[in-house]
């Protein structure tokens, strides 16, 4: 349970800056080196090469390097625990709203009690 929640945490925080998600929807297009990845980024290759360690270790993508140079490639399967964590909690939501439709449909269609109304006495 505890590795769940730790990949878990891992995917979110991967997923949780600008340029890593960037990354990934480039890579959603297909394999990229490095620097193609850098390319549309005002940073140091230096520094995208920690936003791709920090992908690769959430397990979002993979990476093989040939000579000088490392491609990187999205791995769909690294986003599943995020998924799964998402899908449990829109079930639950959805369980929830169904259970208070019924409850709602079920007050809507019971008579309602006659109100006590009591006179004032003056």
């Amino acid at each position: 349970m505890l590795e769940q929640q730790a990949a878990v945490d891992r995917v979110f925080h991967a997923l949780g800056d600008p340029a890593r998600r960037a990354m990934i929807d480039r890579l959603s297009r297909g394999p990229a080196s490095v620097s193609e990845l850098a390319a549309p980024f005002s940073m140091t290759l230096a520094a995208v090469v920690q936003h791709v360690q920090v992908l690769e270790q959430s397990g979002v993508i993979t990476t093989q390097k040939v000579g000088r140079v490392r491609t990187c490639q999205l791995a769909p399967e690294g986003l599943a625990a995020a998924e799964r964590w998402i899908a449990e909690r829109r079930s639950l939501c959805e369980r929830r709203f169904d259970r208070l439709g019924a409850f709602l449909d079920e007050e809507e269609a019971s008579p309602t009690p006659p109100t006590n109304k009591r006179k004032k006495k003056r």
